[in-house]
């Protein structure tokens, strides 16, 4: 299992998300965020950070390259991915744990 993590640009999330759904990711986490791509090279007054939007899903092994592939598709040319191992899952509602909770 593996958190895959996106920061884009506000106007990417709808073709991001409708990737993701095709891609049969359904479930994720959308916050509005914002950041500065280059702060070593702008002095402290200049520094202006910018809206963007980070997306999160957490996936099973064999959906990772499915996530990084909708988001590089739609993504546009501004922005990230992370990836880290997720060690456990919890469904709140349910009790599940682990891949089924995904």
């Amino acid at each position: 299992m593996r958190i895959v993590q996106a920061i884009l640009e506000p106007d990417r999330l709808q073709a991001v998300t409708a990737l993701l759904a095709e891609a049969e990711i359904h479930r994720m986490t959308v916050s509005e965020v914002h950041g500065v791509s280059d702060m070593a090279s702008l002095a402290d007054e200049q520094v202006s950070p910018e809206p963007m939007v980070r997306i999160e899903v957490g996936v099973n092994d064999d959906f990772v390259a499915r996530a990084i592939a909708a988001i590089e598709q739609a993504g546009g040319d501004r922005g990230r991915i992370f990836t880290w191992e997720l060690h456990d899952v919890i469904r709140i509602r349910t009790g599940e744990t682990g891949p089924e909770a995904i």
